[in-house]
């Protein structure tokens, strides 16, 4: 007998990410389609973008900078981002994100650290590695954690989420994020479709993004999805929130 996740666990699990209303409202940064994301409009005062995973478009990074931010971009998948805009604006490094540091592979504690910023400096994360995040963020350090005011991070594979053994990966993931920060977005990536088992739809691509706690004032569930300014990922058919990824009176 293949033993899976219990249904109450993984209703828990998904429930902890119910997204939050706050005082600041969402804004969209990057393209309307895949590569763009929302985020609070809280960004002054955010001095640098780290964003692992480079693409063929790098909208979102083209907006950090057009509001004053300095990028960090790294991905050994590729020689170069596609980026036109003057190199004085980001820094690139040939590297993946991971839990060691080598030729290939560079954690974020380290990469943070080499870019020898001041301690004190704002931060925002966005982070699109391909599955690469459990590893990413299980190895960021906690005072790290707390430099990222913003985090958009794009989760994979959440259809595994039946698989013990995964689930306890998720779990360890998104409890380390819920420890200082709140999720106030929650997008499914159209590309990949949706998993349905014991009543449960679980989207298995996932974009999530994430506040620090201490710059909200939390006023209660988000109820309407999708955002207005919520776009599809691809030209496959649209894919919305399931009902079961926020909250509704009728759970």
């Amino acid at each position: 007998v293949i033993k899976i996740t219990s249904p109450k666990k993984v209703k828990r699990l998904i429930k902890s990410l119910y997204p939050l209303r706050t005082q600041f409202e969402l804004i969209r940064m990057g393209p309307d389609g895949d590569g763009g994301y929302l985020v609070p409009d809280c960004l002054g005062g955010i001095e640098y973008c780290f964003s692992p995973g480079v693409s063929d478009v790098s909208g979102f990074e083209l907006d950090c900078i057009s509001r004053g931010m300095y990028v960090f971009m790294a991905d050994k998948s590729v020689d170069k981002p596609n980026f036109p805009v003057d190199t004085k604006n980001y820094n690139f490094i040939k590297k993946f994100i991971g839990n060691t540091n080598d030729n290939d592979f560079i954690t974020i504690d380290e990469w943070v650290k080499s870019s020898k910023l001041s301690t004190e400096s704002e931060l925002l994360l966005q982070m699109d590695i391909e599955g690469a995040e459990y590893d990413a963020i299980a190895s960021m350090s906690d005072p790290l954690m707390r430099r990222f005011r913003i985090m958009v991070i794009e989760f994979h594979f959440l259809d595994k989420l039946w698989k013990p053994a995964f689930y306890n990966v998720l779990k360890s993931t998104f409890e380390k994020i819920l420890k200082t920060h709140v999720c106030v977005h929650n997008h499914p990536n159209n590309c990949c479709g949706s998993d349905f088992q014991n009543n449960i739809e679980i989207h298995n691509v996932i974009e999530l993004t994430f506040i620090r706690k201490d710059c909200v004032e939390l006023l209660g569930y988000e109820t309407t999805f999708p955002h207005k300014l919520d776009f599809d990922n691809t030209l496959n058919e649209s894919l919305p929130l399931a009902r079961n990824w926020y909250y509704n009176n009728k759970q």
